[in-house]
C-alpha cells in the first residue's frame, strides 16, 4: 500500500508546501468519504477526491461539477492523495507543484455503485454535491489520464441552466420622473452593452445583438476565476476609460482602428466591465425579482477588481444624480422603476434614459 503515495511524494517537497505528508503507509477505511476542492492554480479547476483503499483517488475537473444530465466535463485523472487531504485548505507556494490557493468546496460521504479501471459510478451525499455521477475512462491512447465526468440522474428540483444571452431590456428616452421614491438611478456610461455568462470559472461575452465578443476582452477572463463555481448571467457595459474618465467613443474607435492604432488605444485606455444587473444566478432565473432585489444579489458577488466592478445606484434623488452626471461629462442617467422585473427586449418605459 505504501507505493500508492509514491507519485504524490515525488511531486512535492516535504518542507516546501503546507500539504499533508503522512509518514506511514495508508490505512484502509470505509471507502465512503469525498472532498471537492476549488483550486486556483495556474488555471482554475476543481479537484475531486474519493476515498478508496486508504488513499484519495483524484481527478482534476476544469469546469467543475455538472449540475444537469447531458453535460460532459473533462476530468483529468491525477495521482492518489493521502486521506489527510480531506480537510486540506491553504496556499501552495508559487513555483511548487499545484501552486495557488485551495479551498474546500464540498465534503461528505458517497456510495459506490460501480468501480473499476473503466468507470467509476457514485452517488454524492454532500451539501453542494448531491446525486449520481459517472467518471468514465475515455481510453485515450495518447493520454491515460483522460476521463470524463457526467451527471446521470435528473438535476435538483428547480435548477435551470443559465442562458448564454438574453436580449437586453432597454431604456427609452424621457424626462426625470417624479421623485416619489419609486425610481432608482444609475449613471449612463456610454459603453457597449454586454452580457457576460460566467460558468465553471469561464467567461462568455455577447454584445447587445447576441454576437459572441468573448475574444475582444481578454482582461475579463479572470472574472471567471474570481467567481469560481458561481454561475451567473450579468448585464452591463464595457467602458473605455481614458485619463481617468469614461471615454464613450473609445470602444468604437478601437473596433474600427487598424492594428497600430488599436494597440495605442489599448495601452492608453483601460477597459472595464460595469455590471448593472444579474439575470440568472446558480441555477435560478432572477428576471421576476424587483430591480432592487436583483441589485442586492449583484452586490453580494465578488465583482470588484481593476477590470470589473458594480457601480452604485441611487434610490431617489434623480436631480442630484443627473447633476453629477453632467459635472463628470457622462451621457446622462438611467432611471429604473425600483419594483420592475427584467423583461428581455422590453422598452415599455420601466427604464428611462435622461440625457445629460
Amino acid at each position: 500500500m505504501a507505493d500508492r503515495l509514491e507519485e504524490y511524494r515525488g511531486k512535492r517537497g516535504k518542507d516546501r508546501t503546507p500539504e499533508p505528508w503522512p509518514d506511514g503507509p495508508p490505512e484502509p477505511g470505509g471507502n465512503d468519504l469525498f472532498v471537492i476542492q476549488e483550486h486556483h492554480a495556474s488555471r482554475l479547476h476543481w479537484d475531486f477526491r474519493l476515498e478508496r483503499d486508504g488513499v484519495l483517488v483524484s481527478w482534476a475537473v476544469p469546469r467543475g461539477l455538472p449540475l444537469a444530465p447531458g453535460v460532459n466535463r473533462l476530468a483529468v485523472h491525477t495521482e492518489d492523495h493521502p486521506l489527510e487531504y480531506l480537510t486540506f485548505a491553504g496556499e501552495i507556494p508559487a513555483g511548487e507543484y499545484g501552486g495557488g490557493r485551495m479551498t474546500v468546496w464540498d465534503t461528505g460521504k458517497y456510495e459506490t455503485l460501480h468501480w473499476n479501471d473503466h468507470k467509476v459510478e457514485v452517488v454524492f451525499h454532500g451539501e453542494r454535491a448531491r446525486g449520481k455521477y459517472l467518471f468514465l475512462n475515455r481510453h485515450n491512447a495518447d493520454d491515460d489520464r483522460d476521463w470524463m465526468l457526467r451527471r446521470l440522474d435528473p438535476a435538483e428540483p428547480g435548477h435551470e441552466d443559465a442562458p448564454e444571452f438574453l436580449e437586453p431590456m432597454t431604456a427609452v428616452p424621457g424626462g426625470l420622473p417624479a421623485d416619489d421614491g419609486e425610481w432608482a438611478y444609475e449613471f449612463a456610461w456610454g459603453g457597449l452593452r454586454t452580457m457576460l455568462l460566467v460558468s465553471g470559472g469561464r467567461v462568455i461575452a455577447h454584445d447587445d445583438t447576441g454576437a459572441d465578443v468573448t475574444g475582444r476582452y481578454p482582461d475579463l477572463h479572470k472574472l471567471g476565476e474570481e467567481l469560481g463555481s458561481t454561475e451567473v448571467l450579468l448585464d452591463g457595459e464595457v467602458v473605455v476609460v481614458k485619463d481617468g474618465k469614461p471615454y464613450p467613443q473609445g470602444l468604437e474607435e478601437r473596433r474600427r482602428a487598424d492594428g497600430a492604432a488599436a494597440k495605442r488605444l489599448k495601452t492608453s485606455c483601460p477597459v472595464f466591465f460595469f455590471a448593472g444587473d444579474v439575470l440568472h444566478l446558480d441555477g435560478k432565473p432572477t428576471l421576476e425579482l424587483p430591480y432592487t432585489e436583483r441589485r442586492e444579489l449583484l452586490a453580494d458577488l465578488p465583482v470588484a477588481d481593476r477590470h470589473w466592478q458594480v457601480p452604485r445606484f441611487y434610490l431617489g434623488g434623480g436631480e442630484d444624480v443627473l447633476g453629477a452626471s453632467r459635472q463628470h461629462g457622462l451621457p446622462g442617467v438611467v432611471a429604473k422603476r425600483a419594483d420592475s422585473p427584467y423583461r428581455p427586449g422590453d422598452g415599455s418605459g420601466d427604464w428611462l434614459f435622461i440625457g445629460g
